[in-house]
């Protein structure tokens, strides 16, 4: 499922246009990268959180060449699931 899928999904569900189940499907996205860039935990109810976390600086090695390298520090975004979820997976 892509996000032109869930608009379509929340359209149908919800009697709107899918420009503008679109536009909200964009909005949610945007609110939960912006929330997440300024260092918030995103928690949805039912659903999961979304958290920042930071990767230290290190060393790696270069698989072609076995010659090491420096793997900078980053920042991702994670997933947990809530219960509600994990249960439904797993049945």
């Amino acid at each position: 499922m892509n996000n032109a899928d869930l608009a379509e999904r929340l359209a149908a569900d919800h009697g709107l246009t899918k420009a503008d189940a679109r536009k909200y499907v964009d909005g949610i996205l945007a609110a939960i990268v912006d929330a997440a860039a300024a260092g918030q935990e995103v928690s949805l109810n039912g659903f999961g959180k979304f958290k920042l976390k930071e990767t230290a600086a290190r060393e790696g090695r270069n698989p072609a060449t076995g010659a090491t390298i420096q793997i900078a520090a980053a920042k991702k975004l994670t997933f947990a699931p809530a219960k509600a979820v994990k249960d439904k997976l797993n049945g």
